[in-house]
């Protein structure tokens, strides 16, 4: 079904730019053909038209949904979590599972940014680009990067801290790739109210990926580590607060 929507938007990017088409993950891709996400899109809606301030605001795919999740697994404990880090800071999750680059644009030019000025916004996305996508390093730093300037657009007095794609082992290909996104973010001239931050360090051990950090290989069958458990998110949090902090004061 995504790369039916692909191939249904593709004229769409060349006419956009001439000879030179834009590349998918830079382009908004809705997934309302899939009822659960187009449920949570309504939800997340809601809550915005309630009248929610939100001091602090999530961006991401399934690794951030997670942090709305309060087990019965010891290792998906992840609200005590965003209560001790985030609780105080009345955070608003728009982690949605399964979602590339291209579905959280989408999501943020129609509404899941409306009606709030949060002091920060992390953005942790990239993931799902390198799964059945199978979308290049150049055309994932586009993407990213359309994200972090459609987010400044919507909430231009917000501060944003844009972390790196989790190391995963999910074949070597995503990981050489997933290194060659980093460096590219890494490198890049970000404005003053963006702060890029590299984790990738805290799901190493020994230079490979600490399947002790990920869940998936718990799973019946396991499968490839790319999801941090509560712990690993909790390093994550406990690693980027410094930044987060300092962007809260700006």
């Amino acid at each position: 079904m995504l790369r039916r929507r692909a191939l249904l938007a593709a004229p769409l990017a060349i006419a956009a730019r001439g000879a030179r088409a834009m590349p998918l993950a830079a382009l908004p891709i809705s997934r309302l053909d899939t009822p659960w996400w187009k449920a949570r899109h309504a939800q997340k809606l809601a809550e915005l038209a309630s009248g929610i301030r939100p001091e602090l605001v999530w961006l991401g795919d399934s690794i951030t949904e997670n942090l709305e999740r309060n087990g019965p697994e010891a290792w998906a404990q992840y609200q005590s979590v965003w209560q001790h880090y985030y609780g105080g800071l009345h955070a608003l999750n728009l982690g949605f599972k399964g979602d590339a680059t291209s579905h959280l644009l989408w999501r943020l030019r129609n509404g899941e940014l409306a009606g709030i000025a949060p002091r920060a916004a992390v953005i942790l996305i990239g993931a799902n680009n390198l799964g059945r996508l199978h979308w290049s390093a150049q055309d994932t730093v586009l993407g990213i990067e359309t994200v972090v300037a459609e987010t400044r657009q919507r909430l231009p007095k917000t501060a944003i801290l844009l972390l790196s794609v989790l190391p995963s082992d999910r074949s070597a290909w995503a990981s050489a790739t997933t290194s060659e996104i980093n460096q590219a973010l890494a490198a890049k001239s970000w404005p003053s109210q963006v702060i890029f931050q590299d984790v990738t360090g805290l799901f190493l051990k020994a230079g490979q990926v600490d399947h002790s950090l990920f869940y998936d290989p718990l799973l019946h069958p396991p499968e490839p580590a790319l999801h941090p458990t509560a712990h690993g998110m909790a390093m994550l949090a406990e690693s980027i607060a410094p930044n987060l902090n300092r962007l809260l004061a700006i």
